[in-house]
């Protein structure tokens, strides 16, 4: 058996379907091998039974055998020798077995008592012994399972959804386990279950290609890895692709997540489907005792034209005509989400069968339904789902397809490409009443990444697709350009307010020169932070908000002409302070104090303040090797530097006609406590006066922790912001953030004899993007070859 079963799974020809059937059948004949000479002589009835999985015959090459020896109780010490010589030859060829041994009343009542024992045994397959006796059961089981269904659903739909809260969604996680996450394998099992208790049932199509594609990607999984896992981890991703014959990694993950998306909506509508039998099966008879026995009459409540609600959900008029009503998809979505309500199965499948296409351009109703549709907030979401999963929404939007599914392999992100474009528009719905053109704000947050399924740079592809698809939907020709404008900038504003000097004039003119017009600027505010929001929660805070309110009430104020530069900012009473006693003494001085957001405006409801970590302000009398200094002792106490901004302060007039270096940054502990300010500062001037081996201490530490194997980040990339600024070369830095990547930085740029003028770090999740305003000795611009050379020696510097 174990020679047969290595060939078997090492053949190249065969695999999927056929060869967990030839698994399943192989292991039958062995185990039935063994129960004829295990059962020789013994009376009484005995059969061996094949439950869960194996129940089905999906043997995957890892696969635990589960077995149920079954017997009717007439001498429980034979069946004892009996389930002893059948097992250990299992366990000595190392299979994992799930094993129990049970007369089967025994088997009822444990299903009874435990709800997973009871699924198992819906798919129970005789194998050997007495075919009477497992017959006898699987009747039984199943007689029971209709009997106790509408007890035992309600109780397998809470068990998925405590399951899916632990696990996640399968269609949008990076590393998904393919058995236990929401729309996985376990989720497919669940709705065979429901089907067997003739209560409700699934709808099929594409169910069973689903499942087998998530079992054929388990196939390939235990046979690259060698191990029984059901977790698709990221660095086995490649050689799983391969193993199936696919693309890449990347199209590995499409097809899991769109299988998982077929099943999750599958799911979904069988237990709405189970909650409606489940009700009217609870109502019916008080409705019959009050109405003396006749048939109780279904009410129907108009929502739009052709769009009526019944029993919970949003199905078609009567009246209705699809084919004749090109705008009835669009309106049928449109009054679901507002109404907050699941649009019916039968109803998407009517329209997406019968509903012509939309002429070009799109008639005004429609494009107000798709606003309509946009703009209703979360219920979007499920709507939309239910659109697609019948392919309405590629057909409305054919450009769709290429961002349908399509992974993101940025942890700052949470969803795929897809849901995070709908999670943008229900983002944006919120600020609505923000802007005057909501129809723009909503439509550019749905299309906004749109560019993403094209190579290249996805703002630049972008543009170009919305410019057709704004066009085909019905926008006039000033309407598709503020809308092409809002996709190819839409990271304009985050970027340059956490990557910039914002008291740079010329930073300010070139958001003004890209954003154009007062209108399309307060768009752009909205959608960037419907993006942010919806990307994840390391990409927003009120301390970025701050930042880009900041910035477009500059750009504002260039726009109107109320300012041709903005005026730098004067330095608060205590940065002042600090900055007059380093000057004096000639050292550095710091402050430490805990920091917290701005206290709630009148527009936003007020709460209890959002930690943003300590404020770590320094004032040091303007020398070399400032940055680096103090990077490498923040790194050496272990605290994260979560941004962080250097500036030069001129001193007043009346003190002396010095400057001193101002350093306002927000650090965190990675653990344990912050360190007291004075050990800091003490370290600090160490650092400055070089007896302080900064270097040498991080690379200590380093060398005392292992390696571990996991996700390898992308490497780090250098570049020279061109016309960002005319008193200083910008040197923009991506890299995965690390304890000590600012010393690094620092020492890089000093090394390379360049003065840093200013900074402006900031971490999103896990990657560091900072930027640099740098001159020369001369306190002027690099010149451009100098610039290039100094940046390719920083990126060298950190791949290193």
């Amino acid at each position: 058996y174990a020679a047969a079963r290595l060939r078997l799974l090492t053949e190249g020809a065969r695999s999927g379907p056929p060869r967990r059937t030839a698994l399943a059948e192989l292991t039958d004949e062995w185990l039935t091998g063994l129960f004829a000479a295990a059962t020789e002589g013994i009376r009484g009835g005995v059969s061996l039974v094949a439950v869960g999985g194996y129940g089905r015959s999906e043997l995957s090459p890892r696969s635990d055998l589960d077995l149920l020896l079954l017997h009717d109780g007439a001498d429980s010490g034979a069946v004892a020798a009996v389930a002893d010589r059948l097992w250990y030859p299992v366990w000595d060829l190392g299979l994992a077995l799930d094993h129990s041994v049970r007369t089967p009343a025994e088997a009822r009542k444990t299903a009874g008592e435990d709800l997973k024992v009871q699924l198992g045994l819906l798919d129970a397959r005789h194998i050997a012994g007495d075919l009477g006796l497992t017959s006898g059961l699987r009747t039984a089981i199943l007689a029971d399972w209709r009997n106790q269904a509408p007890k035992r659903l309600p109780e397998l739909q809470e068990l998925c959804a405590e399951r899916a809260e632990r696990q996640g969604e399968l269609q949008y996680l990076l590393e998904p386990d393919l058995k236990e996450a929401r729309g996985g394998l376990r989720d497919a099992t669940a709705l065979r279950a429901v089907a067997a208790s003739w209560l409700a049932d699934a709808p099929r199509e594409g169910l069973a290609d689903a499942r087998r594609r998530l079992l054929d990607v388990r196939d390939a999984l235990h046979l690259t890895t060698g191990r029984a896992t059901d977790r698709l981890a990221l660095q086995e991703q490649d050689q799983v692709a391969a193993e199936l014959d696919l693309l890449d990694a990347d199209t590995l993950l499409r097809q899991v997540y769109e299988s998982a998306r077929v099943i999750s909506y599958a799911s979904d509508v069988t237990w709405r489907e189970v909650g409606r039998v489940l009700r009217s099966r609870a109502v019916r008879p008080r409705l019959r005792a009050m109405l003396g026995g006749g048939k109780p009459v279904t009410e129907r409540s108009p929502l739009a034209e052709g769009v009526v609600e019944q029993d919970g959900e949003v199905v078609l008029a009567r009246a209705a005509r699809p084919e004749r009503d090109p705008v009835l998809p669009l309106r049928a979505a449109a009054a679901a989400a507002q109404a907050g309500l699941p649009l019916s199965l039968h109803a998407v499948r009517r329209m997406a069968a019968t509903a012509r296409p939309l002429p070009t351009p799109w008639p005004a109703e429609a494009r107000e339904q798709l606003v309509t549709l946009l703009g209703s907030g979360r219920p979007t979401v499920e709507v939309w789902e239910a659109l697609e999963a019948e392919g309405l929404i590629t057909r409305l939007l054919p450009d769709w397809e290429r961002v349908r599914c399509r992974p993101q392999r940025n942890a700052v992100h949470i969803w795929t490409v897809d849901r995070h474009l709908i999670e943008t528009a229900v983002r944006a719905s919120e600020f609505a009443r923000r802007v005057h053109r909501p129809d723009l704000l909503l439509v550019a947050a749905l299309l906004h990444d749109i560019g993403k399924g094209w190579p290249g740079d996805h703002s630049v592809a972008g543009e170009i697709i919305v410019k057709d698809v704004a066009a085909r939907i019905g926008f006039d020709r000033a309407e598709v350009a503020v809308l092409s404008t809002l996709v190819r900038h839409h990271l304009l504003l985050i970027e340059t307010a956490t990557r910039r000097d914002l008291e740079d004039p010329a930073t300010v003119r070139l958001v003004a020169e890209a954003v154009g017009t007062q209108g399309t600027l307060e768009l752009l505010h909205a959608l960037t932070e419907a993006d942010a929001l919806a990307t994840g929660p390391a990409a927003w805070s009120s301390w970025r908000g701050s930042l880009v309110a900041d910035l477009v009430k500059r750009v504002s104020a260039v726009l109107a002409g109320d300012a041709d530069e903005p005026e730098p900012g004067a330095p608060t009473a205590e940065q002042e302070r600090l900055a007059i006693e380093a000057f004096r003494t000639g050292a550095p001085v710091l402050a430490l104090r805990a920091q917290t957001e701005p206290a709630a405006t009148d527009e936003e409801p007020a709460g209890d303040p959002e930690p943003l970590g300590v404020e770590l302000l320094i004032a040091v009398p303007d020398q070399p090797g400032v940055l680096p200094a103090v990077a490498g002792v923040l790194a050496v106490h272990r605290l994260a530097v979560r941004t962080a901004e250097l500036r030069s302060l001129r001193l007043p007039d009346d003190v002396d006609d010095g400057t001193v270096l101002l350093l306002n940054w927000r650090v965190a502990a990675e653990y344990g406590s912050l360190p007291q300010a004075a050990r800091l500062r003490a370290d600090l001037v160490r650092a400055l006066d070089g007896s302080l081996d900064i270097a040498g201490r991080l690379a200590e530490r380093d060398a005392a922790y292992p390696r571990r194997r996991g996700w390898v980040a992308p490497p780090p990339r250098v570049t020279v912001a061109s016309a960002a600024s005319r008193h200083a070369t910008v040197f923009e830095v991506r890299a995965q953030d690390a304890p000590g990547l600012l010393f690094r930085i620092g020492r890089a740029l000093e090394d390379a004899g360049v003065r840093v003028r200013s900074a402006h770090v900031s971490t999103l999740g896990s990657n560091a993007v900072d930027a640099f305003y740098v001159t020369g000795t001369d306190h002027a611009p690099l010149p451009a070859e100098e610039a290039t050379s100094v940046a390719r020696k920083l990126e060298e510097t950190l791949r290193a």
